[in-house]
C-alpha cells in the first residue's frame, strides 16, 4: 500500500473514532456497540503498528474520550485518568501476560481481577478526610468538575473514618458510577409511568443523571460508586498489592465490586472469567468484562505505561452474544401516552446469561426495515448486553406462507381508531379521553392548573378512585360525589377532605372555551393552541364539527396538528366522554365578538431572561392586543423580543431579517398601547 492510501486510511478511522469518542465520552450517547468501536480501533492501531512512521498526532490510541462540555468548569488532572488496552479471548489474554513475564523475568505475578464496570469513570478528591471535589474522566487529561452531583450518591463515603486506618492528608480515588440493576429497573418505570423518557441502559442513566445542573435531579436517580484505585495518597499508604489498596479503602466505607479476586496465575485468571460470566446475571450491577492488574503496586511500577495505558492492566470484555430463535407472535402494547409498540414473543431463547422471551420492535417502521414476520427465524443480541433486540431475519429460513405485519385498524385496549399522520413514526391511539392505556395522564392533565384547575385532585387521590373502580375515564370525576361512601373509607381521607375535593370538582364546572379544549389532551394542542381554536371557531359544536381544512386555517396549527385534531374529534369514545362531561354541567361564557385589536393575527417570539416581567406576563400581554405567541422563529413571525442570554432564535431571527425589540423598547412599545407592567 503506498503511504497516500496508508496516511487516507488512517485519517478515515481517525474521523470515524473522534466522533464515536465524542458520542461516548462527552455526550453520553453511544451511537456504536462496543464490539464495533474496538474493531475500528483495533484496525488503526494494526495500522500504525505496520507503519509506525506515518502514524497521525492526533490518533486516539494516544489519549482517552473527549473533551469536557463547557457548562461544567474544567480541571486538570494530577495524575491523568488513562483508559486501559482490551483483551477478547483466552489467546490475547495469554499474550498479555506473557508480555508482562518478558518484562519481569523470574518474577513470581499475582493477579488481582475485579468486575469491569459499565459506568462512568471518576476521581474523588478527599482533603483531611472531606470530600472536596468530584471530577469525571473528561479527555484523560482533563475533567469536568461535578462535586455537586457526587454528594449526592448515597452510598459515598462524605467524609472518610476509619476505626483501624489513619485519615491521609490528600486521597485521590478513583473508580465508577453506575446505576444497579433493581434501581434502574425502578427508575425507568417510573418515568414510563409518567410519561417521560426511558433510559436504554444503566450507563446512560448514571451519565446523564451526573451531568445535570441541577444536583436534585442526580439525587433523585439510585447512583452508586464503586471504588477500583488510589491515584494519590499523602502520607503514603505504605501499601505493597493492589488487592490490599482495595480492602482498605473498603475501610473507609468506600464500595468494591461485589467479586473480587487475587490469582496466582494467568490460568486462574481465565477460570475466575469463565466463573463471572456465568454467573453475571445474578450480580447486582451491569458488567461488560473483567479487569485485570499486576497486584504488586511495585511491579506496576516497573511495568510502567504506554502513552494510552498502563503495561500492567487490561480489560479482558465478554464476546458480544447472539442467538438464534422464533417469532411466536407480535402484540401491539399502548403506553400511557396512546403510543402503539409492537413487542414480539419469542421462542424462549438464553442470550448473554438470561432468557429473552420478549422483545420490542419500536414502532412499524421498525417492522418494515427489517421485514419481520411472525414465524421468522431471528437473530437476537442484548445490546451492549443489556437490552435484547432483533438484528437479523434469516429470510433463508422463512416458509412461503408468512405475511407482511401491517398496523392494527384499532386499539387493541379501546378499540378506538388508530392514527399515524404522514410523516410520523409512531402510531397512537385516538381514543385519549377514553383509552384505558392512557387513563391516568388523561386524567392527570385534565385537572391540571392550566386545564380545568381541580384542586386537591393529586396522584394519591387518583391512584385511589382507580383503585376502588371509580375513575373509567375524565367524565366520572364529576359524578364522584354519587360514591361520597365509599370516598369516606379511602385511608385519611376524612370528611373534610371529601367535601374539598367535592368543592374543587364542581367549581371547576365553570371555565373558558380555551381551557376546556386544553383538558381534553388532544396530542398537539397546547395552551396558546387552544386559546387559537377557540378564538377562531367561538363555540365547541363549530370545533368539534370542523374538518381539516378549516383546522388548518387556524393560527399555530399545522397540517399534523390538524389531523390529530380531526382524528381525535372522529373517535367515538371520545364523544361519548365529551357528551358526559358537558351533561354534568361543564360550561363557560358566551363567545363576545371580536374587535379589532393593535397586533390581531400578528406572530410574536418571546426569547431569552427578562428582567421586569416573567415570559407569561409579556405573553399576556401581546395576547391582550391580539398577538399570537409562538414558540419558534418562522417566515410568519413578525417581531422577536430578545430579553438576556438570548441565543439561537435571535441568530435566526436576524439572519431572516426579523424585527427584534429589547425588553426595553418591548415596554415602549406595550405602554404605547395601554399596556404596563404588573406589580410583583
Amino acid at each position: 500500500m503506498d503511504k497516500t492510501a496508508v496516511i487516507s486510511q488512517m485519517r478515515q478511522l481517525i474521523q470515524i473514532l473522534a466522533k464515536h469518542n465524542h458520542a461516548y465520552y462527552v455526550m453520553d450517547q453511544p451511537n456504536i456497540a462496543d464490539s464495533e468501536y474496538d474493531q475500528l480501533f483495533h484496525q488503526l492501531k494494526a495500522l500504525e503498528e505496520q507503519y509506525p512512521d506515518l502514524v497521525q498526532a492526533d490518533t486516539p490510541t494516544l489519549r482517552v474520550g473527549g473533551k469536557a462540555l463547557s457548562k461544567f468548569e474544567s480541571i486538570t488532572h494530577t495524575v491523568p485518568m488513562l483508559s486501559l488496552g482490551n483483551v477478547f479471548n483466552q489467546d490475547e489474554l495469554f499474550a498479555f501476560a506473557r508480555r508482562i513475564e518478558e518484562r519481569l523475568p523470574n518474577q513470581a505475578i499475582q493477579y488481582d481481577v475485579e468486575l469491569k464496570f459499565d459506568g462512568l469513570a471518576i476521581s474523588l478528591w478527599y482533603e483531611n478526610g472531606v470530600l472536596v471535589r468530584g471530577v469525571t474522566r473528561g479527555d484523560g487529561e482533563t475533567g469536568e468538575v461535578i462535586t455537586h452531583n457526587v454528594k449526592t450518591i448515597r452510598n459515598l463515603p462524605k467524609v472518610l473514618s476509619s476505626a483501624n486506618a489513619e485519615i491521609p492528608h490528600l486521597l485521590e480515588v478513583r473508580g465508577e458510577v453506575l446505576m444497579p440493576k433493581a434501581g434502574f429497573e425502578k427508575l425507568n418505570a417510573e418515568n414510563e409511568a409518567k410519561g417521560e423518557k426511558t433510559f436504554a441502559n444503566p450507563r446512560n442513566a448514571a451519565a446523564g443523571s451526573l451531568r445535570q445542573l441541577d444536583p436534585n435531579i442526580a439525587a433523585s436517580r439510585p447512583l452508586a460508586f464503586y471504588a477500583y484505585g488510589i491515584a494519590q495518597c499523602e502520607p503514603h499508604h505504605g501499601l505493597t498489592r493492589m488487592s490490599e489498596s482495595l480492602e482498605w479503602l473498603s475501610q473507609f466505607g468506600f464500595a468494591i465490586g461485589e467479586q473480587h479476586f487475587v490469582c496466582n496465575n494467568i490460568q486462574e485468571v481465565q477460570e475466575k472469567y469463565d466463573q463471572i460470566n456465568q454467573l453475571r446475571a445474578s450480580l447486582s450491577v451491569e458488567i461488560d468484562g473483567m479487569v485485570i492488574k499486576v497486584d504488586s503496586l511495585k511491579q506496576q511500577q516497573q511495568l510502567g505505561f504506554l502513552s494510552r495505558e498502563p503495561r500492567w492492566a487490561t480489560a479482558y470484555k465478554f464476546p458480544a452474544v447472539a442467538a438464534l430463535t422464533t417469532i411466536e407472535n407480535i402484540d401491539w402494547q399502548v403506553g400511557r401516552t396512546g403510543t402503539l409498540t409492537p413487542v414480539a414473543r419469542l421462542n424462549p431463547v438464553a442470550v448473554g446469561g438470561v432468557t429473552v422471551s420478549n422483545v420490542t420492535l419500536h414502532n412499524i417502521g421498525e417492522i418494515h426495515r427489517l421485514d419481520v414476520r411472525i414465524g421468522d427465524t431471528v437473530s437476537v443480541y442484548r445490546s451492549g448486553d443489556v437490552i435484547p433486540k432483533v438484528e437479523k431475519v434469516w429470510l433463508e429460513f422463512r416458509p412461503d406462507n408468512l405475511v407482511e405485519v401491517t398496523l392494527p385498524e384499532s386499539c387493541p385496549v379501546c378499540a378506538s381508531p388508530v392514527v399515524m399522520p404522514e410523516g410520523e413514526a409512531l402510531a397512537r391511539c385516538s381514543g385519549g379521553l377514553y383509552c384505558a392505556a392512557q387513563r391516568i395522564e388523561a386524567i392527570r392533565h385534565f385537572v391540571s392548573r392550566k386545564a380545568m384547575d381541580i384542586e386537591g385532585l393529586g396522584d394519591r387521590w387518583v391512584e385511589s378512585l382507580l383503585h376502588l373502580d371509580l375513575l373509567k375515564d375524565v367524565a366520572d370525576i364529576y359524578h364522584l360525589h354519587e360514591h361520597r361512601e365509599k370516598l369516606l373509607s379511602i385511608e385519611k381521607m376524612g370528611e373534610k377532605s371529601v367535601q374539598n375535593l367535592f368543592d374543587a370538582i364542581e367549581n371547576s364546572k365553570k371555565t373558558t372555551l380555551a381551557a376546556f379544549i386544553y383538558a381534553l389532551g388532544i396530542r398537539g394542542v397546547g395552551e396558546n393552541t387552544s386559546r387559537m381554536l377557540a378564538q377562531t371557531f367561538q363555540t365547541f359544536e363549530a370545533l368539534r364539527q370542523a374538518d381539516v381544512e378549516a383546522l388548518k386555517k387556524t393560527p399555530d396549527v399545522g397540517d399534523i396538528t390538524a389531523e390529530w385534531i380531526a382524528d381525535f374529534f372522529q373517535a367515538p369514545h371520545n364523544l361519548e366522554v365529551i357528551d358526559r362531561l358537558l351533561a354534568a354541567g361543564i360550561h363557560w361564557d358566551a363567545p363576545i365578538a371580536p374587535t379589532r385589536q393593535p397586533l390581531n393575527g400578528e406572530s410574536w417570539v418571546i426569547t431569552g431572561t427578562l428582567s421586569q416581567m416573567g415570559r407569561e406576563q409579556a405573553t399576556q400581554m401581546l395576547q391582550a392586543l391580539g398577538a399570537r405567541v409562538s414558540g419558534s422563529i418562522s417566515s410568519k413571525t413578525k417581531c422577536l423580543v430578545a430579553g438576556e442570554k438570548a441565543g439561537s432564535k435571535l441568530e435566526k431571527a436576524e439572519k431572516a431579517g426579523v424585527q427584534v425589540m429589547s425588553e426595553a423598547e418591548f415596554l415602549v412599545f406595550m405602554a404605547e398601547h395601554g399596556q404596563t407592567v404588573a406589580a410583583s
